[in-house]
């Protein structure tokens, strides 16, 4: 019986011992894919933050014409109304003085009642343009 259990031993022994082996080797092939792959995001990340860093400097170059654009477009843009504007305002009692001051939001919105909602609409967008309308 004696010899049965030490046989018995010695296999289970050997069993542990490949098992040990075996775990040994993934051990060292989950550490080589894990440098590996470390190394391989790295790459891409570094990649991806310079893809980034340039659609920036491109975006951020966009805005700067785009503002220097629309500031030169408001200095040459229009500082007056339309005949039919100031006809119109002038009908609805709003009289414009010389010096283009600015009315009030409220002002317009008591002097344009009579018209429809889309002829009010084009008022106060072309009185927004023209800077009259504060």
């Amino acid at each position: 019986m004696e010899e049965t259990s030490t046989t018995a031993l010695t296999e289970t022994l050997a069993r542990l011992t490949t098992a040990t082996e075996a775990l040994e080797h993934t051990i060292e092939r989950i550490a080589a894919t894990h440098e590996n792959a470390g190394r391989i995001v790295a790459t891409v990340e570094s990649v991806r933050e310079e893809e980034l860093m340039q659609r920036l400097e491109a975006a951020e170059a966009k805005i700067a014409s785009l503002l220097a654009a629309a500031s030169a477009h408001s200095a040459a843009g229009r500082k007056t109304l339309s005949a039919g504007t100031t006809t119109m305002l002038a009908k609805s009692g709003v009289v414009l003085d010389a010096g283009g001051v600015a009315m009030e939001a409220s002002a317009v919105d008591a002097a344009l009642t009579s018209l429809s909602i889309e002829q009010r609409i084009a008022v106060k967008a072309e009185l927004l343009r023209s800077g009259l309308l504060g």
